[in-house]
């Protein structure tokens, strides 16, 4: 690695490969990090080729650096704005035994009427 790069930083760079688990980035002529797979966007990515290609200019936030190994992190998705949480209406839940009674009533009613259908039947 030529040029220092610290954890925190902001740059630009140019995506180089694409693997199943990320994406390298040249960041400058010698030095190269990668985009794992969870750091592209904010939910599921299940192929990276859906997002990213190879010659691809992209704007990387240095996660960490291990000068020692050479290799260096970066995440895409620390410069997106997080989405908003999608909640469930905050309404009263119900219990098991409300919500079988509120649904099945009509069910059980219908299957009473048929059982004296059916025993007449099996009388026959």
């Amino acid at each position: 690695m030529t040029k220092k790069y610290e954890v925190g930083d902001v740059v630009a760079g140019k995506v180089t490969g694409v693997q199943p688990y990320g994406a390298f980035v040249a960041l400058d002529e010698e030095t190269q990090g990668l985009v794992h797979i969870s750091e592209i966007t904010y939910g599921y990515v299940k192929e990276v080729s859906e997002f990213l290609s190879v010659g691809q200019e992209v704007e990387v936030k240095v996660l960490e650096v291990d000068e020692e190994a050479g290799k260096i992190s970066l995440s895409i998705r620390a410069l997106q704005e997080r989405p908003p949480v999608i909640r469930k209406e905050d309404k009263p839940k119900k219990s098991l035994q409300a919500r079988v009674d509120e649904r099945d009533s009509e069910g059980f009613n219908s299957l009473k009427d048929k059982l004296e259908d059916w025993i007449k039947q099996s009388g026959q």
